[in-house]
């Protein structure tokens, strides 16, 4: 039977999205499917006349759309992480600010178009779209995707290796100019509320100290490791930090929140700049990663995790699976219902062999 498949791009962007888009419209195209990309999320549906100079808020994709494709960073369809349609913001006219369940009017939409299933790349937010329109009757399969890593069931989201590979490169750059100049030296990664990135980075980069959202930590002990380091004769050090870092009794750094959009967290490396020039005279510099762990080709690994992703959604809707996301558990791409996925965030298990690794090799986590 002949279907046509919307497919959607949502959150925040990662290496690896294009490939999963070109594999799916080559897989669908292998059963005589069609294949219609949703612009920006779910933007091109719920705000189409924001889309005019592009030609409206969809595109039909085809092999000749996707071509040369795959080692592209970013997205072709473009992504965005406001305006979920689960709480869509509307401003009203004396300012104040209200929230709508958009849903039922991409349901509809789709059915007008002749849409028949979705596929949903995304991370845990666009998951949890991805499980309320599956409920209301859509045949939906996701496709996990965040350079985080931290969506439960699968081992791995494509994006993940890119950005780790980008921080390792460069926190081994920093060695260098940190012994040059006998300074400690701050990488502040992304991840949220995971510390997926700054443990795999600072691990791979020899790292001196991680800290992550999972393990608060004390800065007496992170000064504790700074001065055996200076009493070794090491008289730099080198500390990678997650943006979801936080000090015992201490919270969150957050820049702040936009109308529909979550809270942005970012500070964490700065404030631990100023902890330590408060507690020792050593000359401290904090470099950001920030948005530059999502740019860029995606690695191998990526793009062949991304395109299994895809031909693997394909495969889920032929055999008629919904409500469900495909998830990496070597060897084998599976499929796993939602509803476990949207539950909790997958977080570093502060008790895993890869910690007890960090640890005998004498990195500390500042506990």
């Amino acid at each position: 039977m002949s279907k046509t498949i919307a497919i959607s791009t949502g959150g925040g962007d990662a290496p690896g999205l294009n490939a999963v888009i070109r594999s799916v419209v080559l897989s669908a195209h292998q059963r005589q499917w069609k294949c219609i990309g949703i612009r920006n999320g779910f933007n091109g549906i719920l705000s189409p006349s924001e889309f005019a100079r592009h030609g409206g808020g969809t595109l039909k994709l085809t092999p000749d759309t996707v071509r040369g494709i795959t080692h592209l960073g970013g997205t072709i369809l473009g992504t965005t992480n406001k305006g979920n349609p689960l709480h869509f913001p509307i401003v009203h006219s004396d300012g104040t600010i209200s929230e709508i369940d958009r849903t039922d009017e991409i349901i509809s939409t789709f059915s007008s178009m002749g849409i028949d299933a979705l596929i949903s790349i995304g991370g845990d937010g666009s998951m949890e779209i991805a499980h309320v329109l599956a409920q209301k009757g859509l045949q939906v399969v996701g496709v996990p995707k965040t350079i985080d890593n931290d969506l439960e069931k699968t081992i791995a989201t494509f994006g993940f290796e890119t950005a780790v590979e980008f921080a390792t490169n460069c926190i081994d750059r920093l060695h260098s100019t940190a012994e040059a100049h006998e300074r400690v030296m701050i990488v502040e990664v992304m991840g949220r509320y995971a510390g997926w990135i700054a443990l795999h980075s600072g691990i791979a980069g020899t790292a001196d100290c991680i800290l992550l959202p999972e393990i608060p930590y004390d800065i007496n002990e992170v000064i504790q490791k700074i001065q055996e380091r200076e009493q070794s004769g090491s008289h730099f050090s080198i500390i990678v930090i997650a943006e979801g870092a936080l000090p015992k009794d201490g919270s969150f750094s957050v820049i702040g929140q936009s109308i529909g959009q979550a809270v942005r967290l970012g500070g964490a490396g700065e404030k631990l700049v100023k902890e330590i020039e408060h507690h020792i005279q050593k000359e401290t510099r904090l470099v950001v990663l920030g948005h530059l762990q999502r740019g860029g080709m995606p690695t191998a690994n990526d793009r062949l995790l991304a395109l299994r992703f895809g031909a693997s959604a394909v495969r889920a809707i032929a055999d008629g699976y919904s409500d469900v996301m495909v998830a990496l558990d070597p060897p084998f791409v599976n499929t796993v219902p939602l509803s476990e996925v949207t539950r909790r965030m997958k977080r570093v298990p502060i008790d895993s062999e890869i910690i007890q690794t960090a640890r005998d090799i004498g990195i500390s986590f500042g506990d």
